[in-house]
């Protein structure tokens, strides 16, 4: 599964703002943005990002995954991640 396909994946089934998506072989940093997550705890926020992939995540496709959530707002101060 590429980066691209990853990213899509998660904005459609999670209809979230935006998603970039890094890898490395089966490693896998993933930054997801929507103001969903303002109110959600850190383990809600985990939870909801590997739902769609845990098939991935099971098969073996994704071996380690790292993941970062923002708000719009929180993503537009941090700007962490280049696209």
């Amino acid at each position: 599964m590429t980066n691209e396909e990853i990213a899509s994946l998660l904005k459609t089934k999670l209809d979230l703002n935006d998603v970039k998506v890094k890898s490395e072989g089966s490693h896998f940093q993933i930054i997801a943005i929507d103001d969903c997550f303002e109110e959600m705890s850190r383990v809600k926020k985990q939870q909801l990002i590997y739902g769609p992939l845990s098939d991935k995540i099971a098969d073996g496709t994704m071996h380690a995954i790292t993941i970062k959530t923002f708000s719009v707002d929180q993503w537009q101060r941090e700007k962490l991640f280049n696209s």
